[in-house]
């Protein structure tokens, strides 16, 4: 018989394994979808901190999802449970996966100990953002804030996580660098694993 066993027919789709399936979306396709995002929340808000916050919220949702898709497919359902390995997995597997590449940089603060940066010279969500006069400090990089705070809370980092701009010698734009203070409990318990 030709073609016997080579298509499984499943009775249910929750039966159908996971595959990896094409990862790549175009980038005109998110630019679009992102800026309707963006427009959608501007209209339902009166000042730019809402409408940073919303991005935020939105991103959180992503976050969440995306840990538990990356935990099934890239860990074999395990998760971090150490401070520098989740750090080390947002920057490299998360990032890689959202963005096609590993971060430019992940930086412990010199002058707090539960502060850590994740920068990058052209995030994507502000390349294609124009930004009029009037928004001044408005920064898209909060939606990516958000993904971050949404992988780690899921993961049990909790943690307040911000986006800013921070000029750069010799570029035209600044980097955006996403600050991540963790929660007290996270460094206790950081401290008692040694």
């Amino acid at each position: 018989m030709i073609g016997v066993g080579k298509n499984k027919q499943y009775a249910n789709v929750l039966d159908k394994p996971l595959s990896k399936g094409k990862q790549e979306v175009s980038l005109s396709a998110f630019a679009f979808l992102f800026s309707e995002l963006v427009q959608y929340n501007q209209t339902q808000v009166d000042n730019i901190g809402e409408l940073e916050r919303r991005l935020e919220d939105a991103g959180y949702a992503v976050g969440a999802r995306v840990l538990e898709l990356l935990c099934h497919r890239e860990k074999g359902n395990r998760r971090e449970t150490r401070l520098l390995g989740i750090l080390s997995f947002v920057h490299s597997t998360v990032w890689k996966v959202l963005f096609g590449k590993v971060a430019d940089s992940l930086e412990k603060g010199t002058e707090h100990e539960d502060e850590y940066m994740i920068s990058e010279k052209e995030l994507l969500v502000n390349r294609f953002i124009s930004i009029p006069k009037d928004m001044g400090t408005f920064n898209c990089g909060a939606f990516v804030a958000g993904v971050v705070r949404g992988v780690l809370d899921s993961a049990g980092f909790p943690a307040v996580v911000t986006a800013h701009f921070v000029p750069m010698d010799g570029l035209q734009r600044p980097r955006t660098t996403i600050l991540i203070k963790f929660a007290e409990e996270v460094l206790r318990r950081e401290a008692r694993l040694g």
